[in-house]
């Protein structure tokens, strides 16, 4: 009799490729296990509760972010004993980030943050390399704008909230994690929001309709938009069979070229409490911790969490060096808060951010109730 496990996934190439790549390699060592895939959208994936989504399905792909609700309400399996864990076999902080408390509750299986994207013959026109400050970003767009072009960013709802994560740890005062302090002090979060409102003015007005996908598709279709500074990185759109593929570079420091400080981003896969089978769901995710699995998932448009991709030229190669190109960045990035209770903050601190940006709320307004829906949501 076959073992069924069923799981839920987001729906893009980057998420689906890979795992369903894997199931078929899987079943051929596990012929007596099959999984069946749901898939929900990007925003599902954000803001969906893992604990809902453990009553229902087995195998959870998720963000760290909710590690904080998972671990209040036990809803997943703690990975611990799975033999391989180490910090050093993944990049940056993949692993640590689904470490809370303790235990680890996800395995890393895709790894991302925040990085700088081009249209490299569109970039090429201005005869430079591409931004390595904030300035430079600026000054480029600037120098667009003269030819009819643009910057871009994506704006829609937690993802302006994640460029403003970004550059207040670029300056090195990163918001906070504990909900019994205030979220960022004053002039960080000023410094942060005059250069998202300074990029802005250099972007369309669809800019705030965008979330990450979007952008990496306007980019990619659009004989308009240059340069975006910092997006989440989707590094298939670099591969040849868009047609107009992108290049990916490490986040441009507002300081300086450092790079450090961009949000992570990333997925890991869990296991529901009330798994069926959790015999074999620990199977395939022991399955999918093997390097030369995570290694593979590049060949079906995925980001590896293993530190093998990164450093291997094959994969480098598909995505036109993005792996190489970006490490710097993601070995630097930040872990968001991951209190029980922040990703309700998330979705409604991302609501107020994009309302900013819209000209709907003053700074003063949204920094109180940022400070305020942390101190509540962590309470």
């Amino acid at each position: 009799m076959t073992r069924m496990l069923r799981g839920i996934n987001w729906g893009h190439r980057r998420a689906v490729g890979p795992l369903s790549a894997a199931t078929p390699t899987f079943r051929a060592e596990h012929p007596d296990i099959d999984i069946s895939w749901s898939q929900r959208s990007l925003a599902g994936f954000e803001f969906e509760p893992v604990p809902r989504l453990a009553e229902s399905f087995d195998l959870i792909i998720l963000d760290h972010p909710f590690c904080g609700d998972i671990a209040a309400t036990s809803c997943l399996i703690p990975l611990d004993g799975l033999p391989g864990l180490d910090d050093r076999l993944f990049l940056g902080p993949s692993l640590a980030s689904y470490r809370y408390e303790g235990r680890i509750w996800a395995l890393p299986i895709d790894a991302a943050c925040q990085v700088s994207a081009s249209r490299p013959d569109l970039l090429a026109a201005f005869g430079a390399a591409a931004p390595s400050t904030w300035d430079e970003a600026l000054s480029l767009g600037r120098a667009a704008r003269r030819r009819g072009l643009s910057l871009a960013i994506a704006c829609k709802g937690v993802h302006s909230l994640m460029t403003f994560f970004t550059l207040c740890a670029n300056l090195g005062r990163p918001c906070r994690t504990d909900p019994t302090e205030p979220l960022v002090d004053r002039e960080t979060a000023t410094d942060a929001l005059d250069a998202m409102e300074a990029l802005l003015e250099l972007c369309p007005a669809e800019a705030l309709d965008w979330d990450s996908i979007a952008l990496h598709e306007m980019m990619t279709a659009d004989g308009r938009l240059v340069f975006c500074p910092a997006v989440y990185l989707y590094a298939t759109y670099a591969e040849s069979d868009y047609p107009n593929p992108l290049r990916f570079h490490d986040l441009p420091g507002l300081r300086g070229p450092d790079p450090s400080g961009s949000t992570l981003g990333g997925t890991g896969l869990g296991i529901s409490a009330k798994c069926r089978d959790p015999d074999a769901a620990l199977a395939y995710t022991a399955y999918l911790l093997r390097p030369e699995i995570q290694t593979g998932f590049a060949s079906h448009h995925g980001q590896p969490a293993r530190i093998e991709a990164w450093t291997g030229s094959a994969a480098d190669a598909r995505f036109a060096g993005a792996f190489s190109a970006t490490r710097t960045t993601m070995e630097a990035s930040w872990i968001r808060p991951r209190y029980p209770g922040y990703p309700r903050f998330q979705a409604e601190a991302s609501e107020l951010m994009e309302g900013y940006l819209r000209g709907a709320t003053p700074r003063r307004d949204l920094l109180d109730r940022l400070d305020d829906l942390h101190a509540r949501r962590g309470g």
